[in-house]
């Protein structure tokens, strides 16, 4: 079974992950999981979670970690900083949003890779932002087997984790995601409804 780490911190943003993490439960051979720096986490949304695993006793292999936003992510901590450098050194595919991809900019883990964010502005006194590569002013980005999006992002951020992963055919992500953007009328009207067979 492939696993799945949700890294989340206290007052994450829960809505961010919440079509890839029920995308991804849904099946088999994907498993959904949580880790943090703590047992308990909030979420901006009033959500109170009990996560699987704290980091630095994390399992040591994982297929997917991703990174959710939130308003805790302007932080020192060497145990969170030393995990996700390792995850990118495993070249194990990463996806961060909003909150979490400021972490990375000004931590140095965009600059090899074309990326977006909330803001690029936002970034001008990380002395460890040096990017060689592009800010895209773009929902979200994929580069390699990292994929960055913007706090409003949630559905496009999905789809090219989905397709990153090669979870599905590109056109069964795209009809997902075309159900999850447009609503099940406009889907039924492009590709039939979904409870005649």
């Amino acid at each position: 079974m492939k696993k799945t780490l949700f890294l989340i911190l206290d007052e994450y943003a829960d809505w961010e992950g919440a079509y890839l993490s029920s995308a991804l439960n849904q099946r088999e051979e994907w498993s959904v999981n949580t880790i943090s720096l703590e047992h308990i986490v909030s979420s901006i949304g009033g959500f109170k979670t009990s996560v699987d695993y704290i980091i630095g006793l994390e399992p040591a292999n994982f297929n997917l970690l991703v990174m959710i936003g939130g308003n805790s992510w302007s932080n020192d901590n060497k145990e969170l900083l030393h995990f996700v450098k390792t995850t990118f050194r495993k070249n194990i595919p990463i996806a961060a949003i909003c909150g979490a991809v400021d972490f990375l900019a000004e931590n140095g883990l965009l600059n090899n890779h074309s990326h977006t964010g909330n803001s690029v502005y936002l970034w001008k006194d990380y002395e460890g932002y040096n990017p060689t590569s592009d800010f895209l002013e773009k929902q979200a980005v994929r580069d390699k087997n990292l994929v960055t999006a913007n706090g409003t992002a949630s559905i496009e951020f999905t789809s090219l984790i989905l397709e990153m992963i090669e979870f599905d055919t590109p056109e069964n992500i795209e009809k997902m995601m075309y159900l999850n953007r447009y609503g099940f009328y406009e889907y039924c009207h492009k590709y039939g409804n979904l409870y005649v067979s």
